[in-house]
């Protein structure tokens, strides 16, 4: 071939790769020897599809329960995503508005679609078939979600994720494993009868406390509230896109959840039990837990009724 037919931006990125692989100490000629016998990509090799496809395995033979399985694991894939952008905000080295908006507002925008879904849970299963099915899954419950948990750390302050009643008498520079001690979400899997853990916490818990804690000692000042006081507390764009993640993520997220248990687990005169016997009745409804990422955005008026206007929109068709 006639070296001047060769085009010049090739011979200058072959240049450019034979630079970068000298460094390593390796030999460009052997890496390009393996790239001419490579296989070409495909779709299905490139995402595993074959593996994605072979992980939802149904306990039962009751045909919905691959329904549940799957929307379970889609759930986890856009909290997956969703810390994916919030650790990438927290390791930020030159915070800019533009940079963290952007970042937020894909957050929302995973939150938007999980609550939009949720019809999937609430109308895409014949009731009869997931009373039945379900029983095979204990102690196993979805309140098990650690992932979620984590993206509670990484948007707020420990303090604003304590129980209720604990908050004040927990300052919010008080010890974190005291403050973990008494996470909002601890309570509500506690036996109905009892009050004892049940074992699904403790499951959780053994597997996953660790975790938490490390997570909230990394996080402790570069959650996403920290972030916003430190560099954007008078962005009116910045409220905004948390004002939007903070009543996805605790009123209307867990009003689709609560929608969805009040679908299969109602029962007149008595409530059916979560599969991990967590107390659902009180978990879930956002008036009882009232967590909020950033309670400085909110008014007093808005503070007191706070989950209200979510209820409202939540059960308008079902009232």
């Amino acid at each position: 071939m006639d070296k001047s037919s060769i085009d010049p931006g090739l011979t200058e990125l072959l240049k450019k790769l034979q630079q970068k692989y000298a460094v390593m100490g390796q030999d460009l000629s052997s890496y390009l020897d393996g790239l001419l016998h490579a296989d070409y990509l495909t779709y299905w090799d490139y995402i595993h599809l074959d593996t994605l496809l072979s992980l939802q395995n149904p306990k039962t033979r009751f045909p919905d329960e691959k329904v549940f399985i799957g929307y379970h694991q889609i759930t986890e894939l856009y909290f997956n995503l969703a810390l994916w952008e919030l650790e990438q905000i927290a390791a930020h080295k030159n915070l800019d508005e533009k940079f963290f908006i952007e970042r937020v507002t894909r957050v929302v925008r995973y939150f938007q679609l999980l609550e939009s879904s949720f019809t999937v849970m609430v109308d895409g299963m014949e009731k009869e078939q997931f009373l039945k099915f379900r029983m095979s899954l204990l102690p196993a419950s979805g309140f098990q979600s650690a992932q979620y948990r984590l993206i509670e750390i990484c948007c707020t302050d420990m303090i604003n994720l304590v129980s209720p009643g604990m908050r004040e008498s927990l300052h919010e520079y008080s010890d974190l494993e005291q403050q973990i001690e008494h996470l909002y979400w601890r309570s509500g899997a506690t036996e109905l009868a009892s009050g004892k853990k049940t074992l699904t916490l403790q499951q959780f818990e053994e597997k996953y406390l660790k975790l938490f804690n490390e997570t909230g000692m990394r996080f402790r000042n570069k959650n996403l509230r920290k972030l916003y006081l430190q560099h954007f507390p008078d962005s009116e764009a910045v409220k905004l896109i948390l004002r939007q993640l903070d009543e996805l993520a605790n009123v209307l997220w867990p009003l689709a959840h609560l929608k969805s248990a009040g679908r299969y687990l109602q029962r007149d005169p008595e409530n059916i039990k979560a599969t991990g016997g967590t107390n659902w009745q009180k978990y879930l409804p956002p008036r009882f837990q009232r967590i909020q990422f950033f309670p400085e955005l909110w008014a007093a008026s808005e503070n007191e009724e706070w989950g209200k206007a979510g209820v409202l929109k939540a059960f308008a068709g079902s009232l």
